[in-house]
């Protein structure tokens, strides 16, 4: 019992030792004559792990100024930015040559197997394809993607740019390379090519004067 009580006397006052606390029940010992509006204000120190912090900031501090601004042979940050930038334009261009199918989209063919028409479906029904093309294909706003005709020219490769690039200036669709990615555009091209020469419902007058599967 004596022993336990040792330990945790030695460890209170270790505690204080970092903290510099005053007892509970001292308070009218460090007590201010500030009041404000009857909160009354007590002159506890700073803490010396908080001191001893902030005297190893200002050392640190110097030593940077020293080499930052006094030894710039040293520690130069210009030349270290474009070093990291030419680091990591090699990384990107390391992985485009280690990945080339991730980035030609010349290499680009249409998918044909059931997984990835369900899959090009569905997002040709999420990402709101349907408001200018209608659930069908047949076309509303945007252009029936059912015909043999093509605007901006048929094909998944022609397909999957438009997507990416978006339509025509001031027709309203837009780019979508930023929100959806390489692999869902695919898909989406996908799967309009398998609804060529589909039935939709109420099927919009062909327009464009390019007749697909022209690349």
């Amino acid at each position: 019992m004596n022993k336990n009580s040792e330990n945790i006397s030695g460890w209170k006052k270790f505690m204080k030792s970092l903290t510099k606390a005053h007892e509970l029940g001292t308070e009218e010992d460090i007590m201010l004559d500030h009041d404000y509006d009857g909160i009354k204000e007590l002159d506890n120190v700073l803490p010396p792990w908080w001191l001893y912090g902030f005297y190893i900031t200002i050392v640190i501090s110097g030593i940077y100024y020293y080499n930052v601004f006094t030894n710039p042979e040293k520690y130069n940050q210009a030349e270290e930015f474009a070093i990291e930038v030419a680091e990591g334009k090699a990384a990107v261009e390391a992985y485009k040559e280690a990945n080339p199918q991730l980035f030609d989209d010349s290499n680009i063919v249409a998918l044909t197997d059931d997984a990835s028409i369900a899959k090009g479906k569905e997002l040709f029904a999420s990402k709101t394809c349907t408001a200018c093309h209608l659930v069908d294909l047949g076309g509303s706003i945007g252009p029936n993607l059912t015909d043999n005709k093509w605007v901006l020219g048929g094909g998944v490769k022609n397909i999957y740019n438009t997507i990416s690039k978006g339509g025509r200036p001031g027709k309203g669709m837009i780019a979508w390379e930023s929100t959806i990615s390489r692999d869902e555009r695919i898909l989406l091209a996908s799967y309009i090519i398998s609804m060529q020469g589909s039935t939709p419902a109420t099927p919009k007058a062909a327009e464009g004067d390019i007749v697909w599967p022209e690349e």
